[in-house]
């Protein structure tokens, strides 16, 4: 998962600290890489759909642990693939993947200076860490080349509902409210709708926006408890003082294991995509 929002040291307890604004988030890159067998599947499933000739120059936003990136590469043995993604943990879990046709940067998605350099862009789970897609599509379409593709998915309205409830109960008990005091909330899920109107006000040729429901059952417990740690606390954990860390976590996912589990002892959360398709 590849983030585009702030990383502050938690609050002093009782204060009212949150994410800076332009500052990305630090993910623990090899513990993404245990949690996140769903995203991996949106992601191959993204990669297979691609039409590609084998020499693209492609550019991958939010690469996280690169191993999505890496399969890119493979369909393009004679060209190029640069993976993006602002999580220094994530690119240190991505490198050892780097190759003479794939390398990978530590860089912000919401500072794109390309011009004109890839065929194809790609992005798998993690434009939603973007909370401007109006400033975003300017960059994005001076790096494609003219006639160069986008394909990307991120979560849509109503995701995670299940995890956003609970999270939000939890913030607001007296013990960790003030922490949250000045908290931005740190996604943008817009409804298909609405991202396809404000995708149409940019000069994209073949436009297409709509949405999917990807909901997921979590076999058990445990694999859904990784996922909640990474990534879905990270963006909280700084507004809680360090000796609450552990309390606040705990809170969360008693909550999330009460609420998502099912009678067959599998637990469920709702996943809604937003997936986008358009030329230059």
């Amino acid at each position: 998962m590849k983030p585009e929002r702030a990383n502050e040291p938690a609050p002093k307890p009782g204060g009212t600290g949150r994410p800076a604004p332009g500052r990305p988030f630090d993910f623990d890159g090899e513990k993404y890489r245990q949690a996140s067998s769903h995203q991996k599947e949106w992601g191959a499933k993204l990669i297979a759909e691609l039409e590609l000739g084998g020499s693209e120059r492609i550019l991958d936003l939010g690469c996280g642990d690169g191993v999505l990136t890496a399969q890119l590469a493979s369909r393009v043995p004679g060209g190029f693939v640069l993976g993006i993604d602002s999580s220094p943990s994530m690119i240190a879990a991505a490198l050892p993947l780097a190759r003479p046709n794939l390398t990978f940067e530590l860089r912000d998605i919401n500072q794109l200076d390309y011009q004109q350099d890839f065929d194809v862009v790609v992005s798998n789970s993690a434009l939603h860490w973007v909370k401007d897609h109006g400033a975003l599509f300017p960059g994005l379409l001076r790096a494609m080349r003219a006639g160069g593709k986008a394909r990307f998915n991120f979560p849509a309205d109503g995701n995670c509902a299940t995890f956003n409830r609970i999270v939000r109960q939890v913030m607001a008990l007296p013990r960790y409210a003030p922490g949250f005091r000045r908290f931005e909330w740190p996604w943008y899920m817009p409804t298909p709708d609405a991202y396809r109107r404000l995708a149409g006000g940019f000069p994209c040729r073949e436009l297409q926006v709509y949405g999917e429901n990807a909901d997921r059952f979590f076999p058990d417990a445990e694999t859904m408890i990784r996922w909640i740690d990474q990534p879905c606390l990270v963006p909280f954990l700084p507004c809680v003082a360090p000796a609450d860390h552990e309390a606040f976590r705990a809170e969360v996912i008693q909550g999330m294991v009460t609420a998502t589990r099912q009678p067959d002892g599998r637990f469920f959360e709702l996943f809604r995509r937003v997936q986008v398709f358009f030329r230059k």
